[in-house]
């Protein structure tokens, strides 16, 4: 009864991530996977933990082919009390980017990740592979059945520019617009060079983990937990196999500052903190 007392006084909005509703009560993961077939992929631990934490209902909504309203009402019977004064997020105008005025033909590169998604497989590794061919001044065409908003989100970090062009239900195209070469490398060579002063700094405060062992996409998610449970005064010394580079943009999303050091082929050190 105490536990239903605390989910019937638990406010959300458009802007409430997935991660939040999933812990408040056990029942809401079968509720959201009941609003859209889309939401199959919540059903897996891994992609649960990596998505989850991403994910407003405003994004869902999107990614679902549905309204926020429809997790509302499926929400309200577990308790949840509903915040609808919290206007949604709104998309931009649907007038062309600039990036499209001289994109030609052999600037553009294509991918269709729907037999991958049909595969019942996470196509994410498969576009990061295929945004390494593409050039400044070049351009990533997604064929998708979905808006992948967590995937714009965290490559518009990167610096790229984005577009959504929806032409059917199950056709939608998103395009990815490389305006400057080298942004998170330019980013990583200025956040590695006073490695030996900051974990001097840290010497007798630091947890470590290895996470050279496993396998995409566990390392991501091992990291992101330890930082959960990381007091501020801390910091995070993770031995890996290579540059996270998809981890950095969450870093910067939740405030943490970082250091990267690269011993040798395979051997990598990222020191992570909040300053």
């Amino acid at each position: 009864m105490g536990n239903f007392h605390f989910f019937n006084h638990m406010i959300i909005d458009a802007h409430t991530r997935l991660s939040t509703i999933l812990k408040a009560n056990k029942d809401a993961l079968e509720t959201i996977v009941g609003i859209s077939p889309r939401f199959e992929k919540l059903r897996n631990p891994l992609l649960r933990k990596v998505m989850a934490p991403r994910t407003s209902l405003s994004m869902a909504a999107k990614v679902g082919g549905c309204t926020v309203n429809d997790f509302f009402q499926r929400l309200e019977p577990l308790g949840f009390t509903v915040n609808r004064n919290q206007e949604e997020e709104k998309e931009s105008g649907k007038s062309l980017p600039g990036f499209f005025n001289g994109l030609s033909a052999e600037k553009i590169h294509e991918l269709d990740v729907r037999p991958v998604i049909a595969s019942g497989r996470d196509p994410l590794n498969l576009i990061m592979e295929k945004l390494k061919t593409v050039k400044e001044g070049e351009a990533l065409k997604i064929v998708n059945t979905f808006e992948p908003v967590p995937l714009i989100n965290m490559l518009r970090k990167k610096g790229y520019e984005t577009w959504v062009d929806k032409q059917a239900d199950d056709h939608i195209e998103t395009w990815f617009f490389k305006a400057k070469a080298g942004n998170i490398e330019e980013k990583v060579s200025t956040h590695s060079d006073d490695w030996d002063a900051v974990l001097t700094k840290f010497k007798e405060r630091l947890v470590t983990i290895d996470v050279r062992h496993l396998e995409m996409p566990a390392p991501m998610i091992t990291i992101l937990e330890s930082l959960e449970k990381l007091p501020e005064d801390q910091a995070l010394l993770v031995y890996h196999k290579k540059i996270p580079l998809f981890l950095l943009p969450e870093l910067a999303s939740k405030n943490y500052e970082f250091r990267i050091r690269e011993i040798a082929e395979g051997q990598v050190e990222v020191l992570i903190f909040k300053d």
